[in-house]
């Protein structure tokens, strides 16, 4: 026995190199994976149980860290800073304007995090309501636990998603406004330049020199000065002016 436990000893002796050489290079591949390369993911959503799920699937990937999760209303989009975010996984409330005011809050507070949205109806209006209050990607309520996770890493490379057919109306919705466009004797006439005519309909939506500001990425004082030459070009008094003028000139419907 003193034989066997000797020759025993012995081998895991000639082994141990081998084996230190492994934990070296697991210790350097660990080194290698810091929290900064991974994709750092807010959670948002009112369902406890659904916001733990959705966390343990995206941690379970390891590409992908948590930083945080929120359930509270109203939703704290100065956290997404203060945590650094990449990507917000917001899953919807269930009423339309509750999400459509979430997201605007998230792109004026925190214009660079990529917004993911999940569990709308999927209707057509509804849509293209969230791509325009800033959405880059939307998933509907049946999404699998893959669709999220290619999602998330869409958006993370700078791409943008949502169910195929859904793709058709984003193209129709440019053919319409294609069409509907001014001509270029209107344009002209007005004597707007590409910028000002970019500002008329978020105006007319009724954003905030700062909310419109972080949706070019401008200061509010360019702004500012954006809403004074268009005033005096077109002779409105203030934005509502400006507004009524491009409709009856035909610039906007």
């Amino acid at each position: 026995m003193t034989d066997t436990l000797a020759k025993e000893t012995s081998r895991s002796n000639d082994s141990a190199p081998d084996s230190r050489r492994r934990s070296a290079k697991s210790a350097r591949a660990d080194a290698r994976k810091t929290p900064a390369e991974k994709i750092r993911v807010f959670v948002a959503a009112e369902n406890r149980l659904l916001r733990e799920a959705l966390s343990r699937m995206l941690v379970k990937s390891g590409e992908i860290e948590v930083v945080g999760t929120d359930m509270e209303e109203p939703f704290r989009a100065e956290d997404l800073l203060e945590e650094e975010t990449d990507v917000l996984l917001l899953s919807s409330r269930g009423i339309r304007n509750e999400d459509l005011t979430a997201v605007r809050k998230v792109r004026t507070t925190a214009p660079k995090v990529r917004i993911l949205l999940i569990g709308m109806t999927g209707e057509q209006a509804e849509f293209l309501q969230c791509v325009r209050a800033g959405v880059r990607g939307y998933l509907p309520r049946d999404a699998s636990a893959e669709d999220v996770m290619e999602g998330v890493r869409a958006l993370q490379g700078g791409e943008a998603i949502c169910p195929g057919r859904l793709c058709a109306t984003l193209f129709r919705y440019f053919e319409r406004e294609a069409t509907s466009f001014p001509s270029a004797s209107v344009r002209q006439r007005l004597g707007l330049t590409r910028r000002e005519q970019q500002l008329i309909p978020l105006i007319a939506e009724g954003l905030t020199n700062k909310e419109i500001a972080n949706r070019f990425c401008l200061s509010e004082q360019t702004v500012k000065n954006h809403l004074y030459r268009m005033k005096q070009k077109i002779g409105a008094e203030d934005r509502l002016g400006i507004v009524q003028v491009c409709r009856t000139h035909g610039f906007m419907p």
